[in-house]
């Protein structure tokens, strides 16, 4: 089912600030989407790099690690299958249309928020 760690979702204070921030370290720039207002994917060079999703804080979010997200060859399987074991979801499987991806979020028995996406990248709507 999880083939991997697909991106970690990070909320900053400044967006502008943090990607410049990242691309110093030698994160390269991948995508701006308008998912959560502003948003960007940033990932180290070389193969199998883990994606870095930042995105502006907004309203009653904190600033630091919003969701760890598995990738999975098939969301809707994954979620049936997750559905079986009795692990429950927030909701059922989601297209989000700005990123282009189905996702479906979980919590961990400590109540920190996971997620589920499909292996394909799709362009943003």
């Amino acid at each position: 089912m999880i083939q991997g760690i697909d991106h970690i979702e990070i909320i900053v204070r400044d967006i502008e600030e943090s990607i410049a921030f990242f691309q110093k370290m030698g994160f390269q720039l991948l995508t701006r989407t308008s998912h959560h207002g502003q948003s960007a994917e940033l990932q180290l060079p070389g193969p199998n790099q883990t994606i870095f999703e930042i995105h502006q804080v907004d309203g009653e979010e904190n600033i630091g690690v919003n969701h760890i997200a598995f990738k999975v060859d098939n969301a809707e399987a994954s979620y049936q299958a997750l559905q079986a074991q009795g692990i429950n979801t927030l909701k059922p499987p989601n297209f989000v249309k700005s990123t282009g991806r189905t996702t479906v979020n979980f919590r961990d028995p400590d109540g920190w928020r996971l997620q589920l996406v499909d292996a394909e990248r799709k362009a943003p709507q």
